[in-house]
């Protein structure tokens, strides 16, 4: 059997188990397992699996993202997400589709401490939606803007795909997260200018200016302290060189705990559910790790990735046209799978291909800026259909609203997506820029 089929078995058995609901870990273990022990036989399979798990979970590192999932939690109870909209729909209330484009800025001032766009979108789209739907917003907008704010939270630092990224690929977490921080932003103010467009050229799906919108005070600029306190902590600690990225996700966590404890919304049910809800997504997470270690285990048997490395490199094809390609597998993958699984699969191979071409850059910025550019991607399948995850989860909240309304509400901000990703594929400056001030 030649290299190239047992790839194919390999990835035809997960998606197999994957198209009939199993768990994409158990379904990426099974078929890494199918193709290790097709390979190796038993007695080195099982040699292989006694030493993984310490392996995989002996890295410090890796305890930076419990933390950060903590972080995110202590945010969500504690009522810091109304804050949050309140202030940004008091700024945002003198332009029409202001309350859509302060769904958008609370979306990512929360994404700055939680790290996760489900969990965004969720916590935004509970506070957000009633507002929008009580100001006459249609449900295609709303939910729309809602599903693509949440990309927002894996855009802007803290971001939890962005740490398992550099733990694979060894690189600094906080050159990381500096180098997401403009991207981030250029996301943030191109969904509210696909807002400010969209609202114009299509009646009906916003109201003209607001006047019963509360204007901005000092009362409002008063609740969104302790966040704004948090996020000048935790960051101006990392890059200030006071504390490493994981000693800067704990004191996060402790910091937010102390902000939702000011703000008297956490009670000992909602802090005991905190500590829950991060233990089962960071068991999901872990347990997405040891699949794909034995999948990518299992390929890197087959030494076929290392093939396609020097297929590629001896096609002689451009390397931002080999870089374009990877983005669009990407986003036909995330039909299929969930951003954590992609990256964790897909980057073993990728990685050293990408290392391999010249950018015209050292390896470091090029390990970086391709880290970015999947990042954005990734986010991307949260939103196309026909999957969609963003967009089943903030649909689901607004149970008036048909799935199709929220499809044609996401259109916009997947434009604003694509050309974003265009700019920062053909400028990687501007995503780098900022790491040259990071030690």
């Amino acid at each position: 059997m030649s290299a190239l089929t047992l790839c194919l078995i390999i990835f035809g058995s997960m998606l197999v188990l994957m198209a009939v609901r199993v768990p994409i870990a158990v379904a990426m273990f099974a078929a890494g397992t199918l193709g290790y022990l097709m390979q190796t036989g038993w007695s080195a399979y099982s040699s292989f699996l006694n030493n993984l798990a310490f392996a995989r979970f002996a890295s410090y590192d890796l305890s930076v993202i419990p933390l950060f999932i903590l972080m995110g939690h202590f945010a969500t109870q504690g009522g810091i997400s109304k804050a949050l909209f309140q202030f940004a729909a008091s700024v945002m209330a003198r332009f029409k589709g202001g309350l859509a484009m302060a769904a958008v800025l609370a979306s990512a001032a929360f994404g700055s401490i939680c790290g996760s766009s489900v969990a965004t979108a969720a916590t935004i789209t509970g506070v957000a939606l009633p507002e929008m739907k009580r100001h006459g917003y249609s449900g295609r907008l709303s939910t729309g803007t809602l599903a693509a704010g949440g990309t927002l939270g894996i855009l802007i630092p803290p971001s939890v795909p962005l740490v398992i990224y550099a733990i694979l690929t060894e690189q600094n977490i906080a050159k990381l997260f500096a180098a997401a921080m403009i991207p981030g932003i250029i996301a943030m103010v191109g969904y509210m200018v696909a807002i400010a467009i969209y609202v114009r050229l299509v009646p009906g799906q916003a109201p003209e200016v607001d006047d019963n919108i509360e204007r901005f005070s000092l009362a409002a600029l008063a609740g969104i302290a302790p966040i704004a306190a948090v996020f000048i902590i935790v960051f101006g600690g990392i890059y200030g060189g006071f504390f490493t990225p994981t000693e800067g996700a704990g004191v996060g966590a402790a910091s937010t705990f102390v902000a939702a404890l000011l703000k008297r919304e956490i009670n000992w049910t909602k802090f005991k559910a905190c500590f829950y809800a991060t233990a089962e997504s960071s068991a999901m997470i872990f347990m997405i790790f040891i699949g794909a270690d034995v999948m990518n285990s299992s390929l890197a048997l087959t030494q076929v990735p290392n093939q396609l490395a020097e297929v590629v490199a001896g096609w002689g094809m451009a390397p931002l046209m080999v870089v374009t390609a990877i983005l669009l597998f990407y986003v036909v993958l995330g039909a299929v799978m969930d951003e954590l699984s992609m990256i964790l699969l897909t980057i073993p191979i990728f990685f050293p291909m990408i290392m391999g071409l010249d950018f015209g850059m050292a390896k470091e910025p090029t390990a970086i800026w391709f880290g970015i550019m999947v990042l954005m991607t990734v986010g991307f399948g949260l939103l196309a259909p026909p999957v969609g995850l963003n967009v089943y989860v903030v649909n689901s909240m607004a149970k008036d609203v048909p799935i199709s309304e929220s499809y044609k509400g996401v259109m916009p901000f997947l434009i604003s997506d694509t050309l974003r990703t265009v700019l920062l594929l053909f400028f990687p400056g501007i995503s780098l820029w900022l790491i040259q001030y990071v030690a």
